[in-house]
């Protein structure tokens, strides 16, 4: 054998083992984050040495960026394709049926895992910034689905918010299609794209969200500070996720001393079940109450989704983003995706009376749910897409694109 194919046999060798590191980085990375994978695990999961893996990405900083980039990449590639469509309906629906067809590919382990990228912000810098330079990227060529003479109404800050709204969707899906069979991922791309581009409204329905009481949980007397420490620390842990907010982190956001803080919690697991109680509490009382008005379903749905989307954006917002489940440990996580589910639950329970009476079109309750809740978890992030947005501004903005249809 020449030098030459020498050399392109240990090229083919050096790629494949790099792909077979980053496949096992993603998947745990996408369970730990970027603060909980280490060197170590991933050599185990691919039977190396720790050293071996430091032969292709000498940090876990540096194997982690690759991972996020190798995701863009990915992303990339379906955008572009979707992006030759003739139509933003078109482009939608595309983007839709190339990710699903991935995402069953990953199931069938024909293709490597998808990457989580709700950790990009633990990397370190310099490598945060190039990747958050790169999902920047990705972000205006998905805004560019909107380019469209039949979409000149739309703003550029409207087109944010809807490529925001649009890209949560397709990244969140990923949680919940595992609850259905890859042989039906045809029918679920034809639901939320019928959801995406239609909305929920039966003919003639106005959005006209009516307001409804602050669900904000009452303190106890002597416990004010309660709301104010749960707030903070959902803020910080929405930023750097759940491993990368450390008990330091919150404590020096918090202004306490560490002591203070174990005065209080006995853990860190114990304040983010805490947080995500509170979570839960804040939308059961905004789906009760909106329940409770006496009116139609669609008037209900739309306005606890409008309540929640504008609490995001309050002094006592935001709700703790469902990203920060995945790195919790058993049996927490159980526990709190129990939580979550119940919420989804109560709005595929509104969506159905709605369809019985008359006020909604015939769509999939469950997917619809799973798609409220997805927009609720993004609205958390809608500042970094909106900066300067009120308060009053944000259920117009992202709440109503997806219940009315996102081209309207």
């Amino acid at each position: 054998m020449d030098d030459g194919r020498i050399a392109g046999v240990a090229t083919a060798r050096y790629a494949r083992k790099k792909e077979t590191i980053l496949a096992a980085a993603t998947t745990i990375l996408n369970r730990q984050g970027v603060r909980g994978m280490t060197l170590a695990d991933v050599a185990a999961k691919v039977g190396l040495n720790t050293t071996s893996v430091t032969y292709y990405y000498r940090k876990k900083d540096d194997l982690a960026a690759a991972c996020f980039m190798r995701g863009l990449e990915r992303f990339e590639a379906m955008v572009e394709e979707a992006a030759a469509e003739a139509t933003p309906a078109a482009r939608i629906l595309r983007f839709l049926d190339l990710y699903l067809d991935l995402n069953r590919q990953v199931r069938l382990g024909e293709a490597t895992p998808l990457t989580s990228f709700t950790e990009i912000k633990a990397l370190k810098e310099p490598l945060r910034g190039s990747v958050i330079g790169a999902f920047n990227d990705l972000f205006r060529r998905v805004r560019g689905f909107f380019d469209d003479p039949s979409l000149a109404h739309l703003d550029k800050r409207q087109r944010n918010a809807r490529t925001h709204l649009l890209m949560e969707q397709v990244f969140w899906s990923g949680r919940w299609l595992r609850r259905y069979d890859i042989e039906d991922y045809g029918r679920v791309r034809d639901r939320m794209g019928d959801i995406l581009l239609n909305g929920l409204p039966a003919g003639g329905r106005a959005w006209a969200p009516l307001s409804l009481p602050d669900p904000t949980p009452l303190s106890l007397e002597d416990l004010e500070w309660r709301e104010t420490f749960l707030v903070a620390a959902t803020r910080l842990i929405n930023q750097r996720g759940y491993r990368g907010a450390s008990v330091e982190d919150i404590s020096a956001a918090l202004n306490v001393t560490k002591g203070s803080f174990y005065h209080h919690h006995e853990d860190k697991d114990a304040l983010v079940a805490e947080c995500f109680e509170r979570t839960f509490t804040v939308t059961r009382r905004s789906q009760l109450d909106a329940r409770a008005l006496d009116t139609d379903s669609w008037t209900q749905l739309v306005s606890t989704a409008a309540g929640l989307t504008s609490y995001q954006l309050s002094e006592h917002g935001p709700l703790l983003r469902a990203s920060s489940l995945g790195a919790l440990p058993e049996p927490l996580r159980s526990d709190m995706a129990d939580g979550y589910m119940r919420g989804w639950q109560r709005f595929a329970s509104i969506v159905s009376d709605g369809i019985a009476d008359g006020s909604i079109r015939p769509v999939d309750p469950s997917i619809a749910a799973h798609m409220i809740n997805s927009m609720l978890n993004a609205a958390a992030s809608l500042g970094a897409w909106a900066p300067g947005l009120e308060r009053e501004e944000a259920a117009d903005l992202f709440a109503k694109p997806l219940l009315t249809g996102v081209l309207n």
